[in-house]
């Protein structure tokens, strides 16, 4: 397999149009099919005026390898000292070929750079069974060196988002100190 490269979006790529199609479709493709059974028919994971946001507010980070986009991560600060990535993704034909253990890094390295303790993440799960992708994010982000940290009611952590949810579901949080 080829170098995967990974960058930040410069804002104006928020102006690209297409690009922010193509992003908007692989986010909520990918959460379609891993959070099978957990939202109400039709509910997207994201809009392309979302995604616009985040792009213009250098919170998006892509994966390219042989100039085609592979997948894509959102980066942001939580805390003063704690960032979070969120919406990891990689495309169909680039899952199992290390695109999210690189974007996964790279979010990583950003944030050691600006000086922050610790990386966290979000990975919403339904109450009272085991959904099979969020038990293989578990162990994958586990092996990554994450730890769960804390399981918050969604009710309280995204409150725009509970009346979506076609079943009770939780927020499970993941930290990694970043040394």
């Amino acid at each position: 397999m080829s170098t995967i490269a990974v960058n930040i979006l410069e804002p104006t790529a928020a102006d690209d149009a297409g690009l922010v199609e193509q992003l908007t479709g692989l986010v909520n493709d990918v959460y379609a099919a891993a959070e099978t059974g957990l939202w109400r028919e039709g509910v997207a994971r994201t809009s392309p005026s979302e995604l616009v946001t985040f792009i213009r507010a250098g919170q998006i980070a892509v994966a390219t390898r042989h100039a085609e986009l592979a997948g894509a991560v959102r980066i942001h600060d939580v805390a003063e000292d704690t960032g979070e990535f969120g919406m990891l993704v990689a495309t169909p034909e680039q899952r199992g070929t290390g695109v999210g253990g690189e974007l996964v890094a790279f979010a990583e390295q950003r944030s050691r750079e600006r000086g922050l303790r610790a990386m966290q993440l979000e990975l919403l799960v339904p109450r009272g069974w085991r959904h099979p992708d969020k038990e293989f994010l578990k162990a994958w982000y586990t092996r990554l060196g994450y730890r769960q940290v804390g399981t918050r009611s969604i009710d309280e952590t995204h409150p725009h988002l509970a009346p979506l949810l076609a079943i009770p579901c939780d927020v499970d949080v993941y930290e990694k100190h970043l040394e």
